[in-house]
């Protein structure tokens, strides 16, 4: 027997079908041929490197539609030659869908980064962690000069997406595309769940050259 609330959860799950049902009434509605063209295949300009947090969905925020953004997500959207997950995504993007612009999105209020900040224990998360407390140490005097706690967690989300743009850039993938010719940049870029507005943090092109968005974080 089911009791009340297996039942409500699992006409909570069921409700999702509805909506899809729905969603593709309404995008056949709009653009006949929608689904038609992306069974033809992906062809898309961007690579979305961003955090899992729920409120963060890179196609809304940039409002593309489906097949014009190829999309990794993790906890604090970071990059680290261990993932091959990411690396693998990376790979693809840039060998095979030749991808122009890859992109790293942090977001304000990311949780990853506020428990990083805290020094507390969480078990098994703290491992991957870890990279963003390496970000803290390497910071930490432009960290401690900012005053309040709100401000400092602001702070490192802004850091860690510059770090995780070094760390796109120094990834063999972006070395071995950029040495044969490829062109692509990286940028950074963070989101703000008070606005709904992006910032935009910094640029790297094919030459090397590293550009400073107008939002890049004051850390002298």
């Amino acid at each position: 027997m089911f009791d009340g609330g297996h039942i409500q959860m699992m006409d909570s799950f069921y409700e999702i079908f509805q909506r899809n049902k729905d969603w593709a009434a309404r995008m056949l509605k709009e653009r006949p041929d929608f689904f038609e063209n992306l069974a033809g295949g992906q062809h898309p300009e961007y690579l979305w490197i961003g955090c899992s947090d729920s409120r963060v969905p890179a196609n809304q925020i940039i409002d593309l539609p489906p097949g014009d953004v190829f999309v990794h997500r993790n906890v604090a959207n970071i990059v680290v030659p261990s993932d091959l997950n990411c690396l693998s995504v990376l790979q693809y993007a840039i060998e095979v869908l030749k991808v122009k612009h890859v992109i790293v999105c942090g977001h304000y209020g990311c949780g990853g980064i506020e428990a990083a900040l805290s020094g507390k224990k969480f078990g098994m998360i703290d491992n991957w962690l870890r990279h963003i407390r390496s970000i803290i140490r390497v910071y930490e005097t432009a960290i401690d000069k900012v005053e309040t706690e709100q401000d400092r967690l602001d702070l490192l989300c802004e850091l860690n997406v510059i770090e995780q743009v070094r760390n796109v850039c120094a990834t063999t993938v972006a070395q071995d595309a950029w040495d044969a010719g490829q062109d692509f940049s990286v940028h950074g870029i963070i989101y703000s769940v008070r606005n709904g507005l992006l910032k935009d943090l910094i640029h790297v092109k094919r030459d090397g050259q590293v550009e400073q968005g107008p939002d890049y974080p004051n850390i002298g």
